[in-house]
């Protein structure tokens, strides 16, 4: 009777332990602003146990197909955003999901923004976490959303145009 007991009791905490989230440790947060300084956006980043969950709430991005991507370093200076640095990529892959050497940790899948400039929208990253040896390293990490879209091969920003957007991530 033990035995069976034993058993239901393990057979019910892993059916819980399917059931429920899986997060990590960690919770991060960027807010997306434009050239000009205005909000265009919000991030939440959330650590799992397989990546990186990232709640994305668009308020005012043109509407378009975007490329979206984490950048290297924490810093969004306008009007360029240059100093967000290159894409995340601390295994130094070549760019995009298309490309036999890629992907870049920081790529991630364009968005589709509407005629409405709003859009809410959730990716996993799988190749990051919210640790301070990664997105939270000593110079931080960015989200940026470019002017284009991303054609998923061409090293070493898949073509992308210019950031229009960039939010550094916080904890």
């Amino acid at each position: 009777m033990r035995i069976k007991a034993h058993w239901l009791a393990a057979s019910i905490l892993s059916v819980l332990a399917l059931s429920a989230p899986a997060f990590a440790a960690g919770k991060a947060q960027a807010t997306l602003k434009d050239a000009d300084g205005k909000e265009v956006g919000h991030a939440t980043l959330f650590g799992t146990t397989g990546g990186v969950l990232i709640s994305l709430d668009l308020t005012a991005v043109p509407a378009g197909e975007r490329a979206f991507h984490i950048h290297a370093v924490g810093k969004c200076e306008p009007p360029k955003f240059e100093s967000a640095g290159p894409h995340f990529n601390p295994e130094q892959h070549s760019h995009g999901v298309m490309n036999p050497k890629g992907p870049h940790a920081g790529d991630m899948p364009n968005l589709h923004v509407p005629e409405s400039g709003t859009l809410q929208i959730e990716v996993l990253n799988a190749t990051v976490a919210l640790s301070e040896s990664s997105l939270l390293d000593a110079d931080g990490s960015a989200i940026v959303i470019h002017a284009g879209p991303d054609d998923y091969k061409t090293d070493p920003a898949g073509n992308a145009g210019d950031r229009i957007a960039c939010g550094a991530i916080t904890p």
